[in-house]
Formats: structure tokens, C-alpha cells, sequence
């Protein structure tokens, strides 16, 4: 009897203990996340050594599609990678510093200026599809009608319609300008909220020990102040870098695009799952992906993560 009691109270005990409530809060996030996160991604590790067409069950083909990938496909060696590196360092980059440069100057800006300046730049992330369909693909429309077209030609630059958006020689440029637009995302507004929120009174004690100017500011003071808010706007920007495919085949309405011109491993991968239906290889693709993600993000990790020091 007394062991009954013992372990009843033991029980009650744990129950009412700070971990265990703690595992209950987590718990249906841990479910979400491994029934959509990870448990997707062991799937998509399986099936890349498997040969799967939907149709028929999954053959185990062993490293075949990393080989393929690697040494047969010659539309992701010479198309595909080189365009998502670059891609990726002028976006990824290119969009990570113009966010912290936008943030850091609406920061100086009245309250109500700022509010609306911001809402202004991050409309864009939320409707990016919606604004390609109607600006941009208006701007960039291959006839007379087209508003660069027409530009152009009333300067007397061009004499006959450029195809912008079926072009080669044009459609990376136009990715990428029209993807640096649409940039200011959730990054963004982590960055503007991380300036925010330094103590005005590090400035000050800065300026008295000899900083001069606001670049010095910048350097030893601002970013040093908000590194977590400049490690997630890397990450994020990192992972839409590499998972903007989607406006390439917006702007041309096809996948693949152009000559390849805007091919990204996002579309390769779109491609060889939904259009040729080879899914083992989709997944070795994807994996290929993953890897690069989560390399970048180990570099950004460290650039931005406090070393402990002893």
C-alpha cells in the first residue's frame, strides 16, 4: 500500500513538474514538425537511391543518380549549377545586404515614415506572384505594348521589340532584378526590429571612446548589437535564394525556361518530378539541395554565432 501511495505521489510529482510541461507545449510542435520536416526528408534520402517512376514500385538503384547527376547530366552541370551559384551570391548576398542597408536607413527615419516605407517594401515578399503577373510580365511583354519595349523605342534605343522574357541573352538580368525586388521579406523586418531595439546609450559611450563616424558605427556597435537578427535574416535569405525558382517560371510561364538561361536546381527538380515523373532522381536532386543549404548555413551559422571564449 504504502508503494502504491509512493508511486501515485511520485507520479502527481512528475506531472506537475516544469519538464513536463514543457514536453507537453513542444509536443505538438515536435509532431508538426517531424510529420512534415523531417520524416519528408528520410522519405526523399530513400527514394534517391531507388529508381521511381510513380508507376511502377521504387528499384533499388544504389548511388546511380548521384553518379548521373554528378557526371551524365549535362543540363545541371552546365546550366543548372553555374545558375544557382550565381543566382544565389547575387540574390542571396546581394538581397541579404540590400535588407540590412534598407533597414538600417529606414531606422533613421520618423516612426510614421518608417511604417510606411516598410509596409512598402515588404508587400512585395507577401504578393511576389500576383506583382510578376501584372507589372512585371506588363513591363517586360515581348510587343510594342510592353512598357520597356515602348520606352526604348519612343528614346530610339531599339528599333524593332525586344523578346525579354523568352530571350537568353536577357532573362537571368530580369530574374535577378525582379527577385532583389521581392527580397525584403521576413529577413528584413527581423533586421529593422534588431536595430530598433539597441541601446541608444552604447552610441554614446561609443562616440567618447573615438568612433567618428557612422560607418565606424555600424561596424562595432550595430551589427556586433543584432547579430541573432543578422543570423536569421542569413538563413533566411539563404533558403529563399535557393527556393525562388518559382518566378523564373513565372515570368516565362514555362519550366524549363528560356534555353535554360534561368535554371535553377528548384526547376530542375520541379522538372524531373512533375514533368517527367522521375522521382528517384527528383530526390537525389533535392538532397544535392539540402546539402548546399545546410552548408550555407553552417558558414552563415558561424559568422554570426557568439564563440565562447576561454
Amino acid at each position: 500500500m504504502a508503494e502504491a501511495v509512493a508511486a501515485i505521489k511520485s507520479k502527481k510529482k512528475f506531472i506537475a513538474s516544469e519538464g513536463f510541461h514543457s514536453f507537453v507545449l513542444l509536443l505538438p510542435y515536435a509532431v508538426v514538425f517531424f510529420t512534415f520536416i523531417l520524416l519528408p526528408i528520410f522519405i526523399a534520402i530513400a527514394l534517391s537511391f531507388t529508381y521511381f517512376d510513380i508507376i511502377n514500385d521504387p528499384k533499388f538503384a544504389g548511388m546511380n543518380n548521384y553518379i548521373t547527376l554528378l557526371t551524365g547530366d549535362e543540363v545541371f552541370m552546365k546550366y543548372v549549377l553555374p545558375n544557382t551559384i550565381l543566382y544565389a551570391i547575387v540574390v542571396g548576398v546581394g538581397g541579404y545586404l540590400l535588407s540590412f542597408v534598407m533597414a538600417w536607413v529606414l531606422a533613421q527615419v520618423t516612426p510614421r515614415a518608417r511604417t510606411l516605407y516598410a509596409l512598402a517594401m515588404y508587400t512585395p515578399s507577401m504578393v511576389g506572384m500576383l506583382m510578376i503577373q501584372i507589372i512585371w510580365k506588363t513591363i517586360f511583354s515581348g510587343d510594342q505594348s510592353g512598357l520597356a519595349n515602348a520606352y526604348l523605342q519612343k528614346l530610339g534605343i531599339i528599333n524593332q521589340p525586344i523578346q525579354w522574357l523568352i530571350s537568353s541573352d536577357y532573362f537571368m538580368q530580369i530574374m535577378i532584378f525582379v527577385s532583389l525586388w521581392s527580397s525584403m521579406g521576413i529577413g528584413f523586418l527581423s533586421m529593422l526590429s534588431g536595430i530598433m531595439n539597441i541601446d541608444q546609450e552604447l552610441y554614446e559611450a561609443a562616440y567618447v571612446d573615438g568612433i567618428r563616424n557612422r560607418a565606424q558605427e555600424i561596424i562595432y556597435i550595430t551589427v556586433p548589437s543584432m547579430k541573432p537578427q543578422m543570423l536569421f535574416g542569413a538563413v533566411m535569405s539563404i533558403v529563399n535564394a535557393f527556393n525562388m525558382g518559382w518566378i523564373g517560371v513565372a515570368l516565362c510561364g514555362a519550366n524549363p525556361t528560356p534555353e535554360y538561361s534561368g535554371q535553377l536546381i528548384a526547376n530542375h527538380i520541379d522538372d524531373y518530378a512533375y514533368v517527367r515523373y522521375e522521382i528517384g532522381y527528383a530526390c537525389a536532386i533535392s538532397v544535392a539541395l539540402l546539402c548546399l543549404v545546410w552548408l550555407c548555413s553552417r558558414v552563415a551559422n558561424n559568422l554570426f554565432t557568439e564563440k565562447d571564449e576561454y
